[in-house]
């Protein structure tokens, strides 16, 4: 992966999880990297490890603390990145949210949190990079979900209705920028252990019962770590994975290819 060196790298949602997990991936490959997220002191500690293990002397990530529902703050960071940098070579599009509800007991407020967050914000923060990837012939990775492209009927609605819309986006803009050299692909994770599940309500002994069941339900045999689905980011990123745009990769220990009976 040594086209990665220097690359400057945009990451939302780096201060935890499979987002801190990508930076790091990254900062071992030389990447040149802007981290954001809304946790200031977990962006900072990512942000260390990335120099720790990074290539001596590398240049140290910037660290721009945002909420992408806030428009201002989107065109802040774009700017901020290009302005450090001078280019854009790579979008990871990681942030997101679950809120999880049946049809019978959602709210407005949930769906639009959801759709706000997993696809607006996205989508908005795609749109002002654009120009920058054109530019550098860059490439795109969107992290999207297993839920994404599988259905449930366990209360998943908008998270899952809300991932679908980033896989639609990763083809549609995939086929709009090839032509300008713009690849534009998505991972899509299976139960993964980070926080995502306590924010979303799963907790304690909830927890538990989830995991060792989704353990079970996953082919492989276990669930996922953020570290799985930062490798495949790395690969579609670099240009080992040149002649692949458009595509959906599952990072799930083969759960998408189940067929339940």
């Amino acid at each position: 992966m040594s086209d990665l060196i220097a690359k400057v790298t945009l990451i939302t949602g780096a201060s935890s999880g499979i987002g801190a997990a990508t930076a790091i991936a990254f900062a071992r490959l030389g990447a040149k990297l802007s981290l954001t997220g809304r946790n200031e002191a977990n962006l900072k500690r990512v942000s260390e490890e990335c120099i720790r293990v990074g290539p001596a002397g590398a240049e140290q990530p910037l660290i721009v603390v945002a909420d992408l529902c806030c428009d201002v703050d989107v065109v802040r960071l774009v700017d901020a990145t290009v302005e450090k940098f001078g280019r854009l070579d790579i979008l990871i599009n990681n942030a997101g949210c679950g809120e999880f509800a049946t049809i019978e007991t959602t709210s407005l407020e949930l769906y639009d949190r959801q759709m706000n967050i997993n696809v607006r914000s996205v989508y908005h923060l795609t749109m002002l990079c654009v120009p920058h990837l054109i530019a550098a012939r860059g490439n795109i990775v969107n992290v999207s979900s297993l839920l994404g492209t599988r259905s449930s009927a366990k209360g998943d609605a908008p998270y899952a209705m809300s991932k679908a819309a980033v896989n639609q986006m990763t083809c549609c803009v995939a086929l709009e920028l090839a032509s300008k050299g713009v690849r534009v692909n998505s991972v899509n994770p299976g139960v993964t252990v980070t926080d995502f599940h306590a924010r979303s309500g799963i907790t304690g002994d909830d927890y538990v019962k989830f995991m060792v069941h989704q353990r079970e339900t996953h082919p492989l045999g276990r669930v996922g770590d953020p570290e799985d689905t930062a490798q495949a980011i790395v690969f579609l990123a670099s240009t080992n994975a040149s002649f692949i745009t458009g595509e959906h990769l599952h990072v799930d220990g083969g759960y998408h290819a189940v067929c339940f009976r």
